[in-house]
C-alpha cells in the first residue's frame, strides 16, 4: 500500500502549542490513498468535531469508521458524528460492540457503554459491518478480529462489569479489537485500549496476517500494571526483531513509557499525545521514518 499517515485526533493529553483539545479518550485519523478512516470517537463529540474542525477535515469526507470496543471513551463522539457524516458510512467493529456494560465504585453502578444503539445508528444511514473475523476496510487496512487465545495477562479494569445470570460478572471484553496496517516493512498495530491483552493482541496478529509487527500505537491498558508485568512485556517487545517504534497514549501510563524506554531505548518508545503525527510509509531502513506534530 502506499503512505500512510497516523495523527492522533483524541487523547488525555495534547502534544505543547497544538490547538487541537484534550480529554480521556482516544481517536486516530488515519489517512490513506483510498480515503479517511477514523479510528474511535474519543469520549465527546464537542471534542471529536473541534478537533476535525481544527485539522479542517469535514465528517463528511470519511471513508469508513472503525471502533475498537464499546466503552464510552472510545465511542462517546457517535451521537455528534453521525449526523455529518455522508449516507451510507460504514461502521466496523465486533458483534459484541454495542453490549451494554457497567463500571462499579463500591455499590455504584455507571453505564460506560457506547451512548446509541445499532438501530439509532440504522436510522441516520450508518451501514454496520459487525464481525468477530478480521475484515478489509479499505486496501492495506483491516480489523484484527477478535483476540484469542488470551494465554498472557489482560489489559484489565477491576470495576468493569457485566450483567450475568442473576449477578454482575467481569466483562470478558469480547469485542476488543485492533486496526492492522499492512506497510512495505511489516505491520503496523493500532490500539484502542488492548482489553484483550497488548501481548496477546501483537501475537494473534501476527500469526494471523502472517507477517511481523514494525510499529505499535495506541493505548495499552498498561498504566495500572505491576512492575514485573511491565518487565515482562519489555523483555517479549525487545525480542521482537521486526519492532522499530511503540508510540504510547490513552491508557498506558507514564510509567510504562518509563520503564519500555529502560529496555527499548528512548530512540524506541514514544508519548503519543493529540495532535501527534506519524509518517507510516516505513521503507526500509527505517531511519526514514518521520514523526511530527499538528
Amino acid at each position: 500500500m502506499s503512505r500512510v499517515k497516523l495523527t492522533c485526533l483524541v487523547d488525555n493529553s495534547v502534544r505543547t502549542r497544538s490547538k487541537l483539545w484534550g480529554e480521556h479518550g482516544l481517536a486516530f485519523l488515519i489517512e490513506t490513498a483510498a480515503g479517511l478512516i477514523l479510528w474511535d470517537t474519543g469520549t465527546s463529540g464537542t471534542v471529536l468535531l473541534h478537533n476535525l474542525a481544527t485539522l479542517n477535515v469535514d465528517p463528511a469526507d470519511l471513508a469508513a469508521v472503525v471502533v475498537s470496543h464499546g466503552h464510552q471513551d472510545h465511542t462517546g463522539g457517535l451521537p455528534a458524528l453521525i449526523s455529518r457524516v455522508r449516507p451510507s458510512l460504514p461502521l466496523y467493529g465486533h458483534p459484541a460492540l454495542f453490549d451494554e456494560r457497567f463500571s462499579r465504585h463500591q455499590d455504584r453502578l455507571t453505564s460506560v457503554g457506547s451512548p446509541l444503539s445499532p438501530p439509532e445508528l440504522a436510522s441516520h444511514g450508518v451501514v454496520l459491518r459487525l464481525s468477530a473475523e478480521s475484515q478489509p476496510v479499505a486496501p492495506g487496512v483491516w480489523t484484527s478480529g477478535a483476540i484469542a487465545p488470551r494465554p498472557e495477562p489482560e489489559g484489565r479494569s477491576a470495576g468493569h462489569v457485566i450483567r450475568g445470570a442473576g449477578e454482575w460478572v467481569p466483562d470478558p471484553y469480547r469485542d476488543d479489537m485492533a486496526l492492522v496496517l499492512e506497510l512495505p516493512a511489516g505491520l503496523a498495530l493500532i490500539c484502542g485500549c488492548c482489553h484483550a491483552g497488548l501481548l496477546n493482541t501483537v501475537r494473534y496478529v501476527e500469526q494471523a496476517f502472517g507477517n511481523e509487527i514494525v510499529v505499535i500505537a495506541g493505548g495499552t491498558h498498561l498504566a495500572a500494571a505491576g512492575d514485573d508485568q511491565l518487565a515482562h512485556v519489555g523483555q517479549a517487545l525487545a525480542a521482537m526483531p521486526s519492532l522499530r517504534g511503540i508510540w504510547l497514549n490513552h491508557c498506558s501510563g507514564e510509567k510504562t513509557v518509563d520503564r519500555l524506554r529502560r529496555v527499548l531505548g528512548d530512540e524506541k518508545v514514544h508519548h503519543l499525545p493529540a495532535g501527534s503525527v506519524l509518517d507510516l510509509d516505513l521503507p526500509v531502513p527505517a531511519e526514514t521514518n518521520s514523526y511530527g506534530g499538528l
